[in-house]
């Protein structure tokens, strides 16, 4: 559980080794490193450390990181990576589709690790500085078409219906929502995943895909689709805008 002085990490690995890197990453970023070495013994973990952060392999014993991270998600709102010798894309779709958050293909750089922990610890502190202003703060409700999303309840609703977002899918809508037709790149939608507020750092080919998974899982879940959006429409080669609504193209006609 976060505190005042140090953040929990949970680190569910089956090879030792690489089990030992990942734990000093997050060491080294101050965070404790809570360890284990299967599925069920990660998930008693989460439930019992309530972590800020996770990590889960695919392959490991017991359970698999997939259901792993699904039953994860039906316990903690943690911020969880998939890390995973697993290169193929179909791989990283089933784990953000599972509930997590990002995805890192080994072999990685521990930098790389880092880097993203860093602009995990800077979200979790703009975020724990604007709790105690949130009573104050206006009520933040975005619409488009029949899909209605309360950014301080983080609650979306699709018709009468909740889709069941994830975190990052949840904010992917919310910054597309904010922006309504203005196109967002991919490495823009990206650096707002993990946190990082600045236009010059850098993002690699693995998180522009992580935002197309994201986009992918968001897309089905809203029932929407890349051939004919109602919601979401992809400026190929650039990124992703809402489509239009029915009174923009209304009002564009008019014009």
């Amino acid at each position: 559980m976060t505190t005042a002085d140090r953040r929990t990490a949970v680190i569910i690995e089956d090879d030792p080794d690489m089990r030992a890197v990942i734990a000093e990453v997050f060491v080294g970023a101050g965070f404790e490193a809570v360890p284990v070495a299967d599925g069920e013994e990660g998930v008693r973990a989460v439930v019992e450390r309530d972590p800020d952060a996770i990590t889960i392999d695919i392959s490991i014993p017991g359970i698999d990181g997939f259901e792993a991270a699904r039953r994860i998600r039906a316990a903690s709102d943690a911020y969880m990576f998939i890390i995973s010798g697993r290169a193929d894309e179909v791989d990283a779709v089933l784990g953000l589709s599972a509930g997590a958050d990002d995805y890192i293909a080994k072999p990685f750089r521990p930098r790389e690790l880092r880097a993203r922990i860093d602009a995990l610890a800077r979200r979790l502190e703009r975020q724990e500085k604007a709790a105690p202003n949130a009573v104050a703060a206006p009520v933040e409700l975005l619409a488009h078409r029949d899909v209605t999303l309360d950014a301080d309840s983080r609650m979306v609703s699709l018709g009468t219906d909740d889709p069941g977002l994830t975190r990052s899918e949840f904010d992917l809508l919310a910054a597309l929502l904010r922006t309504r037709r203005r196109v967002r790149s991919k490495a823009e939608l990206a650096r707002m995943l993990r946190g990082d507020p600045t236009e010059d750092t850098y993002v690699s080919d693995a998180d522009e895909r992580a935002v197309e998974a994201h986009i992918t899982n968001l897309r089905r879940k809203l029932g929407d689709s890349s051939a004919a959006p109602r919601y979401i429409e992809t400026v190929r080669g650039v990124g992703y805008r809402l489509t239009e609504a029915d009174g923009d193209a209304s009002a564009a006609a008019a014009g």
